[in-house]
């Protein structure tokens, strides 16, 4: 293949990407640029660029007396901190277990917990909602974390157990000889070495529990437990006439879950491409 070609295919690849980023952005900016115009504008002219910007819009979003977007806001990130922290700490632990402690059938426990993959939240609603009541936590936000850390676990041990694979049996055996136990072999060395991984989990949490909608409306029944999913619904009902509000809440709602990407989306391709190599 000659240096043309090359380049000819590496243009095309460019071309490609950009028409499929461009594809994947469009409805953003048009959320966006929607929540700046009027209703009038919006109606007559979808595609159009405001005029004049309606700033209004996004002022009346954060208003605390018109509408609930800050405690929409708080309610989400405390359940999102929450679901990383807890799914975290036993995804490390599980995924430390599976990869660097020997006991009896523990490729056959793996086996059985990666079955957790094959099954979607919403199989298991009702039995989850019965679970849930019986135990008082409806309208709990509990009631949220628990089971989203749950459905999160099969794939984030998965992850942290094929990273902790990666790192040396030397490097264990070294701290053994230095009177290192296995718990603080995880906590002081392995735990420092899995950045990326730990990142890459924390991350997917994030977005995970920022975007759930189905679980929270499940659980939670009042406003004041509302998250922001719920709360663009919410809203939405409250101003179904006035479009551009309505975007203007989605647009501030969107901001958050696409700066967890852009902040962390390094550390992402590396977590998931870490433990790619075979043993």
């Amino acid at each position: 293949m000659t240096i043309g070609e090359n380049k000819s295919i590496l243009i095309a690849k460019y071309v490609l990407m950009t028409f499929f980023a461009l594809l994947t952005l469009f409805p953003v900016f048009l959320v966006i640029f929607g929540g700046f115009k009027s209703l009038a504008q919006l109606r007559l002219d979808l595609f159009g660029i405001p005029d004049p910007v309606m700033w209004s819009n996004y002022l009346d979003v954060l208003d605390p007396k018109r509408s609930v977007f800050f405690k929409n806001l708080v309610n989400s990130t405390f359940i999102m901190v929450m679901t990383v922290a807890i799914g975290v700490v036993f995804s490390s632990l599980a995924g430390f277990a599976f990869s660097r402690i020997d006991f009896p059938g523990k490729e056959i426990f793996f086996g059985f917990f990666l079955v957790g993959l094959l099954f979607p939240p919403a199989v298991a609603i009702l039995p989850l909602y019965v679970e849930l009541k019986a135990l008082h936590l409806l309208n709990n936000f509990f009631g949220v974390i628990l089971p989203q850390v749950a459905f999160a676990l099969p794939f984030q041990v998965m992850l942290t157990r094929s990273f902790f694979n990666q790192i040396p049996v030397e490097l264990e055996e070294a701290a053994t000889l230095d009177n290192c136990s296995s718990f603080k072999f995880l906590i002081f060395i392995v735990m420092p070495l899995s950045k990326p991984i730990l990142t890459t989990v924390s991350i997917l949490a994030m977005v995970g529990s920022w975007n759930n909608y189905f679980l929270p409306l499940l659980v939670l029944n009042e406003e004041r437990f509302f998250t922001l999913p719920m709360g663009v619904m919410s809203f939405q009902g409250q101003y179904i006439y006035n479009w551009p509000l309505v975007l203007a809440f989605i647009s501030l709602a969107m901001i958050p879950a696409i700066l967890f990407y852009m902040l962390a989306q390094k550390h992402i391709i590396e977590g998931l491409t870490g433990g790619a190599v075979k043993q």
